[in-house]
């Protein structure tokens, strides 16, 4: 039987948490999506989702195996903040987590960016490439998120099972490494 590790997958609304979560899940992942409705104008902000017609109010749930010792479970956090009192609870237990940022929404992405900084949760920033959106360098969206050089900012395709579970395989590769940094010292 494999170790489990928790993961958190979070960042600003419409970054691709859910879809991240589903391209890489062996199992049929659990979804708490729920359609946006006329309840949300002038509280959900749209302006570059404008299509997005559903959102996350709890998490999503999804588990993938890296080799036959490490399963993943992956736990995505709602993006608005009318639902962030959920993150807390999804926090609790986690290894680390994966900030899914959208270069059209960076701003979207400090929330998150904050919240592991705060509580000193080891995280990758994993830049979602959306199509027809303008690619930047990794090292601009770090300038641009005021991220230090140890927290790794990588490209991915949140569509794409692979380049999930690069970014998945990266994020337990930095706690790794800050650990074996850790007990270096000590």
């Amino acid at each position: 039987m494999p170790e489990a590790v928790k993961i958190l997958v979070a960042g600003g609304f419409g970054a691709g948490k859910s879809t991240l979560v589903a391209a890489v899940s062996e199992i049929v992942p659990f979804h708490t999506e729920e359609i946006l409705t006329r309840s949300g104008i002038g509280v959900d902000d749209l302006a570059g989702v404008e299509r997005k017609g559903t959102t996350t109010v709890a998490m999503d749930f999804g588990r993938v195996t890296i080799h036959n010792r490490l399963a993943l479970f992956l736990f995505g956090t709602p993006g608005q903040d009318r639902f962030w009192f959920m993150w807390d609870e999804l926090a609790a237990g986690a290894l680390c987590a994966v900030v899914l940022a959208d270069t059209r929404r960076l701003a979207s992405s400090f929330p998150a960016v904050d919240y592991f900084e705060r509580r000193g949760l080891p995280f990758v920033v994993a830049v979602n490439c959306f199509e027809g959106a303008r690619t930047y360098p990794t090292e601009t969206v770090r300038a641009a998120l005021s991220l230090g050089p140890q927290v790794p900012v990588l490209l991915c395709d949140a569509r794409v099972r692979e380049s999930a579970k690069e970014i998945l395989i990266h994020a337990v590769e930095h706690v790794l490494a800050i650990e074996t940094r850790r007990s270096a010292l000590t």
